[in-house]
């Protein structure tokens, strides 16, 4: 399931989130999620995957 909010960020930030996308054939919206679930799993609190989750996952 996925969540909507609100984001603010430096527009030079987001115009190089949006050059980087563009680089690799994303979205931004999709570049941010990988940014978030790559940081995420380097930190090491990656969340488990609940029983019955479709298994959706960012592809990294």
């Amino acid at each position: 399931m996925k969540k909507n909010f609100a984001l603010r960020v430096d527009s030079e930030i987001f115009e190089a989130i949006e050059k980087w996308a563009a680089d690799e054939f994303r979205s931004a919206n999709g570049q941010i999620e990988w940014i978030l679930s790559t940081a995420l799993k380097k930190a090491g609190r990656m969340p488990k995957k609940k029983d019955g989750d479709s298994g959706n996952k960012i592809n990294s």
